[in-house]
């Protein structure tokens, strides 16, 4: 099974929005390591809307 094309795409533009990584880095991410950083991504984003 392959991993949709356009999540790939949300993960990649998240991952490099937030920590400002370059596309080769992020690549080299396996697919659960990209997922996870993702999520911990969303989770520091959910807490700082709250702090406001």
């Amino acid at each position: 099974m392959t991993y949709a094309t356009d999540r790939l795409h949300e993960e990649i533009a998240y991952i490099a929005y937030h920590f400002h990584w370059d596309l080769e880095q992020i690549l080299d991410l396996e697919h659960h390591d990209r997922r996870r950083y993702t999520e911990q991504i969303a989770a520091l984003v959910t807490r700082a809307m709250a702090e406001r």
